[in-house]
C-alpha cells in the first residue's frame, strides 16, 4: 500500500530504513554450511600425520575429537551441522506455509525426518562384512531427525514457552544422568544412563561411547539454531542482528565454562556445559559469515563453499557410500600417494581427493541440480 508523506516529514533527518524480512536465502548461511561439509568429508585434511612432530601436534589435535572431556575444533562440527539445519528451519518454513496449511508443513517434517533415519541407517550398514543389519539412531542424519520434529513442535509456541522447554530438555537431561549414574559416576564413559538405555533397547552399545540420547542436547543446539534463523528474519539492522548474536555467543561461552565444574564438556555425551560452550563457537562462525558476506557483501571467495552448501546432503552421502575411498584409491594409481615427501602425503593426497569431491558438487552446481530432502 502506498503512503503519503507528511509535510512535516520534510524537517525530519534522514534516517536509514531497516532491512526488509529476508524471506528467502542468505548467501551467508549457505557459505556457512558449505564450509561445514568441507570440514566434514575432509578427513581433518591429513593433518593427523602431524601428531608425531612435537611443534605441530597441536594442530592435529585439532582434527581428532577429544578423547573424553574437553573440546577440539574437530569437536564443533557436528554441533555447527545441526546449529545451520536450526538456521535455515525458519526460512523453510515460512516459504512452506505460503502455499499450504500447518499440517502440510508438518507433514513435510515428520516425512523429512523418516527419510533421514532411514538413509542414516542405510549409511551406516553400507558394505556391512557382517552380513547383519544393525539399526541405530546416533548417527548425525538420526540425531538431525529427532531434533528436527521437536523443534518444528516448539517452534509453534511463544518464545517464552521455547525457552521455558529448552531449559527443561536440558536440567532433564541433567538429572537423568545424575539420579542413574555409572560404574564412575554419572558421567562414566561405560554403563552411565545412555549406555544402559541403549543396551536395553538396541541390544547393544555404540562404539566411541556415544549415546542415543545425545539427541536431546542436539535438539537445544538446533533449537538455539531456529531463534537465529529467526532472528536473521526480522527487519532489524544488520548491527542489531550482530549485536544480539555477539551477546548470545558470549553467554554461551559463560554459561558452558561456568557449568563445567558442575559437569563436564563431554561431547560424546552432549552434555549442558558442552552444548552451551559449542554454541559459542557456532554462533561466533555464524557471526563471521554474516559480517562478511552480507553486511560487508564480500562474496567472490565464498563461492568454493556455495557449491557443497547448496548440496551438503549430496556432499555427505559422497563421504559415506565410499565414494571417497574409491576417488583415494583411483588417485593413487596416479600420485603414488605422494611418497615422495614422507607420510606428509597424506596432507596432499587428502587435499587432492577433496577437490575431486568438490568437482562432482561443481558438476550438479553448473546444471543446477540441488539434491534435497
Amino acid at each position: 500500500m502506498a503512503t503519503v508523506q507528511e509535510p512535516i516529514a520534510v524537517a525530519a533527518p534522514p534516517q536509514r530504513p531497516p532491512e526488509k524480512e529476508t524471506g528467502g536465502r542468505l548467501v551467508s548461511l549457505d557459505a556457512y554450511r558449505g564450509f561445514i561439509m568441507l570440514l566434514l568429508v575432509s578427513g581433518g585434511f591429513g593433518l593427523s600425520v602431524l601428531r608425531s612432530r612435537p611443534n605441530w601436534a597441536w594442530l592435529a589435535a585439532q582434527v581428532d575429537h577429544a578423547a573424553w572431556e574437553g573440546c577440539t575444533f574437530w569437536d564443533l562440527i557436528q554441533p555447527a551441522f545441526t546449529f545451520m539445519v536450526g538456521v535455515a528451519m525458519p526460512f523453510s518454513f515460512a516459504r512452506r506455509a505460503q502455499g499450504g496449511s500447518n499440517w502440510s508443513v508438518f507433514r513435510h517434517v515428520a516425512w523429512r525426518a523418516f527419510m533421514l533415519v532411514l538413509l542414516s541407517n542405510i549409511y551406516s550398514n553400507w558394505g556391512n562384512s557382517r552380513g547383519q543389519l544393525r539399526f541405530q539412531l546416533i548417527n548425525v542424519l538420526c540425531q538431525i531427525a529427532f531434533g528436527y520434529v521437536l523443534c518444528y513442535l516448539i517452534t509453534r509456541l511463544p518464545f517464552r514457552t521455547q525457552a521455558g522447554i529448552a531449559a527443561a530438555m536440558l536440567a532433564g537431561y541433567w538429572a537423568l544422568f545424575l539420579a542413574f549414574p555409572g560404574p564412575d559416576g554419572p558421567w562414566s564413559k561405560t554403563g552411565n544412563v545412555g549406555a544402559v538405555i541403549d543396551l536395553k533397547v538396541l541390544g547393544y552399545n555404540y562404539s566411541g561411547y556415544y549415546t542415543t540420547i545425545n539427541f536431546i542436547g542436539n535438539a537445544v543446539t538446533i533449537l538455539f539454531g531456529c531463534w537465529a534463523g529467526m532472528l536473521l528474519r526480522t527487519a532489524n539492522t544488520h548491527a542489531y542482528k550482530l549485536k544480539v548474536l555477539a551477546g548470545c555467543a558470549a553467554a554461551g561461552f559463560a554459561a558452558g565454562l561456568a557449568l563445567e565444574p558442575f559437569s563436564p564438556m563431554v561431547k560424546r555425551l552432549w552434555t549442558v556445559p558442552f552444548t552451551f560452550f559449542s554454541a559459542g563457537w557456532v554462533v561466533l562462525m555464524l557471526i563471521a559469515f554474516y559480517w562478511v558476506i552480507e553486511v560487508r557483501q564480500w562474496r567472490k571467495w565464498a563461492f568454493p563453499f556455495l557449491v557443497l552448501g547448496m548440496n551438503s546432503i549430496f556432499v555427505y552421502s559422497l563421504g559415506q557410500i565410499g565414494i571417497k575411498g574409491w576417488l583415494n584409491r583411483g588417485l593413487a594409481s596416479f600420485t603414488g600417494n605422494f611418497k615422495i615427501i614422507g607420510d606428509l602425503g597424506m596432507i596432499p593426497q587428502n587435499i587432492l581427493v577433496l577437490a575431486g569431491l568438490w568437482y562432482l558438487c561443481y558438476w550438479l552446481y553448473q546444471r543446477r541440480i540441488f539434491i534435497k530432502i
